[in-house]
């Protein structure tokens, strides 16, 4: 079955050559890490290894901010057992390395075996732990053959996935049955992974280490942004847009200048190759256009005071984000307006007590928008009513600051999660120890 998997792998690498090229050499992707992703391991991590390691993978930026607090707690639980991160993207990888730094951190292998085996070989991992649905065969495979602990933390089982799971049970019922622990975010997500094939009785309910994520007290951006808005200015956070929603949301910010003149919009697309194209959408929309690249250069006099009211902010950096929306007197979280994005993590606005708004396609975080909704703390939108389920909120302080408060008392009501992973890695990592 893994070779049939593997010569699958070949093949679809093969025929999708032409496409990664293109990305590589025409837009520079994928460029940064090839070597790492190919199984050449740098000589970083070969210095660090004495007997063993903990290897975590996570894959973009969401999935290294969900476990970020669970690392730095198996750090302190395990001081003599180096920690090493993994990421699939480069933004993944960019936030990985200033929260753990530059030696803990690589970019993962691509799942085939030769690059599987180099990582192995010189990591000797004794707990490998993968972030949400990262079911890689090969991975999992050599893993267990090397004696590692396997562990799935997080983990869920998405709408859109389902029935592909589902299609080819055969053949992830064998994938999953060395996996020693998963640890799903919700009851759906543990009664899903049992469906697809997961050892029943490996599988439980810990909760969303998203809930444990905290913001740090301030950043250098957001007390520039706090100076550079006037009193009593409007302010609106839109994070983690997608392609076809900023023209809406451009849209429903001018009819709100109407109403607010110096009124801020932030603008935070999801993908960083889309910065130039979005502020080229905003400036073609004839809005007032700042950009965050330029906005605090060094070499411009006094710029973090220069004044935002009646603009765009456009966001073009990447980890900032968590931390504007504690500016934001509504928060809009983006990839939900439109079809087949599924919705982004509406979490972080959530812990700074900020009203919600999202469109109707959120299965991605199905459960926990189905908490804030029904908990009174989000609010579901479309093109349609954009505009005015905005204008309503800004002009209602007391509407605001009384969903905003229930977004921040159902994130406090739901934490824990980390506290239960951690526990249930430290037995498993007990019951390994006691087998050797």
């Amino acid at each position: 079955m893994y070779i049939v998997y593997s010569l699958l792998l070949a093949c679809a690498l093969l025929v999708s050559l032409p496409w990664w090229l293109f990305q590589l050499v025409r837009l520079g992707k994928y460029r940064a890490g090839l070597a790492e992703r190919l199984g050449f391991v740098p000589p970083r991590l070969r210095a660090q290894i004495k007997s063993g390691s903990i290897w975590i993978h996570a894959v973009s930026v969401g999935e290294v901010l969900a476990v970020s607090r669970l690392i730095t707690e198996l750090q302190a639980a395990n001081p003599h057992t180096p920690v090493f991160v993994s990421t699939t993207t480069a933004t993944g990888q960019k936030l990985a390395r200033e929260r753990f730094g530059d030696s803990q951190v690589f970019y993962a292998p691509l799942d085939f075996g030769f690059a599987v085996r180099a990582y192995l070989h010189v990591l000797k991992p004794t707990l490998l732990v993968l972030a949400e649905t990262e079911f890689w065969p090969n991975l999992l495979r050599r893993s267990r053959e090397g004696g590692a602990a396997l562990a799935i933390v997080n983990a869920r089982v998405s709408d859109r996935s389902f029935p592909r799971y589902s299609r080819f049970r055969w053949f992830f019922a064998r994938v999953l049955a060395g996996v020693d622990l998963f640890l799903a975010q919700t009851k759906d997500d543990a009664a899903r992974l049992r469906a697809i094939g997961a050892p029943a009785e490996r599988v439980e309910v810990s909760g969303n280490l998203k809930f444990d994520v905290r913001d740090s007290a301030g950043s250098p951006l957001q007390e520039s942004l706090r100076q550079a808005i006037g009193k009593g200015s409007r302010v609106i956070v839109c994070g983690s847009t997608s392609e076809g929603e900023e023209q809406m949301l451009l849209a429903a910010f001018a009819q709100i200048l109407k109403a607010y003149p110096s009124a801020v919009m932030v603008l935070a697309p999801r993908h960083p190759e889309r910065f130039d194209a979005v502020a080229r959408l905003v400036s073609e929309s004839g809005l007032p256009l700042l950009r965050r690249s330029t906005w605090s250069q060094p070499t411009q006099p006094g710029p973090a005071l220069a004044p935002v009211g009646g603009s765009v902010f456009l966001l073009d950096s990447i980890g900032e984000l968590a931390s504007v929306y504690a500016l934001a007197d509504v928060a809009f979280v983006g990839g939900s307006l439109l079809p087949g994005t599924g919705g982004h993590n509406i979490l972080e606005p959530a812990q700074h007590g900020v009203p919600i708004l999202v469109g109707p396609n959120t299965f991605n975080f199905r459960e926990i928008v189905k908490i804030f909704e029904h908990g009174s703390a989000l609010a579901v939108v479309s093109e349609s009513n954009l505009a005015q389920q905005l204008n309503r909120l800004l002009a209602d302080p007391a509407a605001r600051q009384k969903m905003g408060a229930r977004a921040r008392e159902l994130f406090v009501e739901n934490s824990g999660a980390t506290a239960r992973t951690l526990h249930a890695l430290e037995s498993l990592l007990r019951r390994r120890a006691l087998k050797v």
